[in-house]
């Protein structure tokens, strides 16, 4: 197992005014809703869950877009049901969460 057991980039890239981008979807609100959910599940760290802001993943047109590695799993989310959905079935229990992948 490599350093973190996942490592989950959030896309918050922001792109012009009128320009669809992630960031401008919720992207930071919800990176930052993940990172302090882990933390209180005490899954945050070294051997468990990384999760960082990446620049554009260029996917913004499925966005708002976040991967998770090592498995490479791309998803979509509209609020906070989609991330817990995320963090509860592939980050805890290890099943990707097939409706929202993209």
């Amino acid at each position: 197992m490599g350093y973190y057991k996942y490592h989950v980039f959030f896309c918050s890239n922001q792109r012009a005014p009128g320009e669809t981008c992630c960031n401008a979807r919720g992207a930071t609100e919800m990176r930052n809703y993940a990172k302090d959910k882990l933390k209180a599940l005490e899954l945050s760290g070294p051997g468990k869950v990384r999760i960082n802001s990446a620049g554009c993943l260029d996917r913004c047109d499925s966005g708002p877009v976040l991967v998770v590695y090592p498995e490479a799993v791309w998803y979509t989310y509209i609020d906070k049901g989609d991330i817990d959905e995320i963090i509860d079935s592939h980050l805890v229990r290890g099943q990707v969460v097939d409706r929202l992948k993209i």
